[in-house]
């Protein structure tokens, strides 16, 4: 990029002798270990390449953007995730959204429905409707989208282990609206990787797990196609504690092994490839962040050219959904929750993000209440329309500090996948428990610098309150359990249990032979056959999933 001996001029001229007794802290560097220099030049930038490193916006290898305009032509997808008790519930929570000015919607499912057991199961006592909202049957499902048109609105679902189940489930409430499921859009995280590795709402075996995820890709291709049929999901990697280097790597690790995992099913790149998206956290640390967007975005185009020998620009984009960093929020003093958010916030827009979520002040405390919710909102808005930062494309390219992190993050993700390639792939990792100790190792990092105070954080470790006022909170009804196990039970009387038998008979020879299982689940679903049901006809084929301890 530069001259030689220009180079040596900038050294000799630029270079900073720091006395290290006049420093405030002893170390600067990023959450990936990064050392951070006192200024960066265009020595840090000796061996880039604008050409290949950069490129134009929207064109190959996509560090800028994914679209040639960025946001001039469409700003980003504003989804809130939101959903708490009942189906009632959730659905007057989206509809004030939707009325405030959200233009997606984003799914909470409560712990029993994440992990496929319907509300009357003896584990889902005191949880039911606490983290989400409880499903367990078509019924459910019609409730929760009441009066909203499924071809006019997209939704993202978070769930995995169950999650062609609530695919199934949407796609029944769509024609029941008489929406054609060519115009349902949307996206199910469906990512059971992570779970293994950083989350734990998972049910049956990886391998198994991976067969219900290249059925969906296959069903959509055909059934679905404006369906993002997975969200290949850093973020829950990285509130469990990892650093950013480790979000790009096992990330995009679990995203290789979702592509191989389709190919060796027999299914055509081209067929699935095009509809993978991915969601990744913002942090805390406003430029690392801006540059890990971009070094993933770039690193996947190289993934899928080189490895997967991917010419189609469509495939080698890598578009995601970002939400602000849940466990960087605080219990105390909670509206500076609203700070952290809003700087996080604008490295994922900085950053290229194709959809956003804000997290609520609260959440450190409980589901947000509906004006926590609408700050959120708000501050998602006020970045669109009133700071200018979407104006422009990639507005940090060409920053020598940026692009030298950015190549910096893509070296040291590149190097993590290489790891995991040794172990014979993400999922060989998981089970030998790679990427658990990264992730338990770089948590217990930042818990000893917070605890020793060389990591301040504001109201809790440093700038503290005494007799703190707690906020007004939303708190779900105790009695909520009750009410729902009656409704199930109504469920239940109210449909024909024979069909709904037959149809679980279906699924459980289906999953014991090589059939697409979509098709029977869907049946299944048709016949008001529960998530737990379902769920438990294929337990009896694929058994569950039990966690090894990894130190």
């Amino acid at each position: 990029m530069f001259q030689p001996d220009f180079l040596k001029q900038v050294r000799e001229q630029m270079e900073v002798q720091e006395d290290s007794a006049k420093l405030r802290q002893p170390r600067f560097e990023t959450s990936s270990g990064i050392p951070l220099k006192n200024n960066y030049n265009p020595a840090d930038l000796a061996k880039h390449d604008v050409f290949k490193d950069l490129g134009a916006p929207g064109k190959y290898p996509f560090t800028r953007s994914v679209q040639a305009t960025g946001y001039r032509g469409r700003l980003w997808t504003m989804r809130q995730y939101a959903g708490f008790a009942t189906a009632e519930e959730s659905n007057a929570r989206y509809r004030f959204l939707l009325d405030q000015g959200t233009t997606g919607l984003s799914v909470a499912f409560d712990l029993p429905t994440q992990i496929g057991m319907d509300p009357d199961h003896a584990m889902a006592l005191g949880e039911v409707g606490k983290v989400g909202v409880s499903i367990a049957s078509l019924q459910d499902m019609r409730t929760l989208f009441r009066g909203i048109p499924l071809d006019k609105v997209t939704t993202s679902m978070t769930i995995n282990a169950p999650a062609a189940v609530l695919l199934a489930l949407y796609l029944a409430v769509a024609e029941e609206q008489g929406v054609s499921w060519d115009k349902v859009g949307g996206t199910i995280q469906n990512d059971i990787l992570k779970e293994y590795m950083a989350r734990g709402t998972y049910i049956f075996p990886p391998r198994p797990s991976l067969r219900l995820i290249t059925d969906t890709f296959s069903f959509c291709a055909d059934q679905v196609p404006n369906w993002n049929t997975i969200s290949i999901s850093g973020y829950h990697i990285r509130e469990a504690g990892c650093t950013a280097a480790h979000e790009i790597a096992f990330t995009l690790g679990d995203g290789i092994a979702y592509v191989q995992a389709a190919l060796d099913a027999g299914l055509k790149l081209e067929s699935f490839a095009p509809r993978l998206s991915f969601f990744f956290n913002s942090h805390n640390q406003f430029f690392e962040e801006v540059a890990k967007f971009r070094a993933a975005r770039r690193l996947w185009a190289r993934i899928m050219k080189t490895r997967f020998h991917c010419d189609d620009p469509k495939s080698q984009m890598l578009r995601f959904h970002t939400q602000t960093a849940g466990s960087t929020l605080t219990a105390q003093q909670p509206d500076n929750n609203i700070v952290r958010t809003t700087v996080q916030a604008m490295a994922a827009v900085c950053g290229g993000t194709q959809s956003l979520h804000t997290n609520s002040r609260d959440e450190a405390l409980s589901l947000p209440t509906e004006t926590s919710a609408r700050i959120a909102l708000r501050t998602q808005q006020i970045l669109a329309f009133e700071s200018k930062i979407a104006d422009v494309v990639d507005p940090f390219a060409g920053s020598y500090y940026v692009e030298s992190l950015t190549n910096e993050l893509e070296q040291r993700a590149e190097a993590l996948i290489a790891k995991v390639d040794e172990l014979g792939g993400m999922v060989s990792a998981i089970e030998k428990g790679f990427p658990q100790r990264e992730i338990q190792n770089a948590a217990y990092r930042h818990q000893m610098d917070v605890q020793k105070g060389e990591q301040i954080v504001v109201g809790v470790n440093k700038f503290t309150l005494e007799n703190e006022v707690k906020p007004e909170l939303l708190r779900v009804d105790e009695a909520l359990g009750a009410v729902r196990r009656q409704q199930i039970a109504d469920v239940r009387a109210h449909r024909d249990n024979g069909a709904v038998r037959m149809k679980l008979e279906a699924l459980s020879v289906a999953a014991k032979g090589s059939d697409n299982l979509l098709p029977k689940i869907f049946d299944g679903v048709k016949a008001h056959a529960t998530i737990g049901e379902i769920c438990d006809a294929l337990r009896e084929v694929f058994g569950e999933y039990q966690e090894r301890l990894v130190l």
